[in-house]
């Protein structure tokens, strides 16, 4: 044996950077001791969980609106040496007098829509299943009958099971209605005081947490903390912008066709474009079926809308506002979200791409450093990788 050639090596570098039998089995063997051990001290956990769960709905509305407000009070900073806290406070006037003008204006129009709608659309549904029956008397669809009429006896069922099982639920859980308004009070009420001092000190806190790590790490913990705030910052601004014109321009083109209650489905629009590919798809069926019982020609002029929309959509808004700073497949992102939404619902849905993006730089990162360290990759590698993040860190 060379026993030169580890003798500048330590033990730890010999035998787990460049052993590739030991990394593999090593870190098999610690996931699954990761899962055990949380499911033993699971009980230790859920005060910490419910500590979370309290202050992270306010937190996250907080970062919400840092993230959409931040470039604002930054530009007025160096661009006109504006201080942050005048920008701050006329941005929350702003914000004020918008909600009022929302508030008197347009919720008592979306409201009314909304109510219209919700009481009557068990009458539209049924019209909608009524009509669709009538055409299937046609003899020519008689090889397909059978097969609709089964999907629409599903449908049926499913949507009486589950709204009879959510009015037992809140007929049951009075309590936690209770505890659900408590928290949306609390949430609007310590918001706006976390919210203000993100925006006045939020540019401090990289540079803080960046001192807690090793002095020969800093510079490379600073750039991870960088790429992580990039990333969510990019996502949240993205999706928010593009959901707002998406809403925008179906308000605009349900206004002009005359399509009933097209602002309370413009909204719903608007909403559910936050949940990508499925989001809009998924808001276009209630307006298909007010379209078929209004008329058929109102069916073609909403498919036209909806048309009109995606091409700008697709082509123009989403290109110009998101790009592909996410840097996920469409696969990724289709499997990501069933994934999630299964595990986690609706919080799955509208958090798992953020998630998985943080949980991409830090792998990223943690195997570039394994790539760098590591005597298993040729010298040749090592040089193209140190050469790629230099390049990254130059952009």
């Amino acid at each position: 044996m060379d026993y030169k050639k580890y003798r500048g090596e330590t033990l730890f570098k010999r035998w787990f950077l460049n052993n590739r039998f030991s990394i593999v089995l090593l870190n098999i063997l610690l996931f699954f001791l990761i899962i055990w051990v949380f499911n033993k001290i699971s009980f230790v956990l859920n005060p910490a969980w419910v500590f979370f769960s309290a202050i992270l709905p306010p937190l996250l509305l907080a970062l919400i609106q840092y993230y959409i407000m931040n470039p604002v009070v930054d530009w007025f900073e160096k661009k006109f040496r504006v201080p942050r806290v005048l920008t701050i406070i006329v941005l929350f006037l702003f914000v004020v007098i918008a909600m009022i003008w929302i508030i008197n204006i347009l919720v008592p129009i979306a409201q009314h829509q909304i109510n219209s709608l919700v009481k009557n659309w068990p009458h539209i549904w049924n019209d909608a299943v009524n009509a669709t029956q009538n055409a299937l008397r046609d003899p020519r669809l008689h090889s397909v009958k059978g097969s609709i009429q089964g999907m629409i006896d599903d449908t049926q069922k499913t949507l009486f099971k589950s709204g009879q099982n959510t009015v037992n639920s809140t007929l049951g859980n009075i309590s936690s209605a209770v505890s659900i308004i408590t928290m949306i009070v609390m949430t609007l009420l310590t918001a706006p005081f976390i919210l203000f001092f993100m925006l006045k000190d939020g540019h401090q806190l990289r540079p803080y947490i960046t001192k807690f790590a090793p002095e020969t790490w800093q510079q490379s913990f600073s750039k991870l903390l960088y790429d992580i705030n990039y990333a969510v910052a990019s996502y949240i601004r993205g999706q928010i912008t593009v959901a707002f014109w998406v809403g925008v321009m179906f308000t605009i083109g349900y206004i002009i066709i005359g399509l009933p209650y097209g602002l309370a489905l413009a909204i719903l629009a608007g909403f559910m474009n936050l949940i990508p590919y499925f989001g809009t798809p998924l808001a276009l069926i209630p307006v298909i079926v007010i379209s078929i019982m209004t008329s058929g020609s109102m069916l073609v002029k909403v498919l036209i809308v909806f048309a009109i929309e995606q091409t700008i959509e697709t082509r123009i808004l989403s290109p110009l506002v998101m790009g592909n700073k996410m840097q996920m497949h469409p696969v990724t992102t289709i499997l990501l979200l069933i994934g999630a939404s299964s595990v986690w619902g609706l919080w799955g849905v509208i958090f798992g791409i953020p998630i998985y993006a943080v949980l991409k730089i830090i792998v990223s990162r943690v195997y570039n450093y394994y790539r760098r360290e590591s005597d298993i990759f040729s010298n040749e590698d090592a040089a193209s990788l140190t050469t790629g993040d230099a390049d990254e860190s130059k952009k």
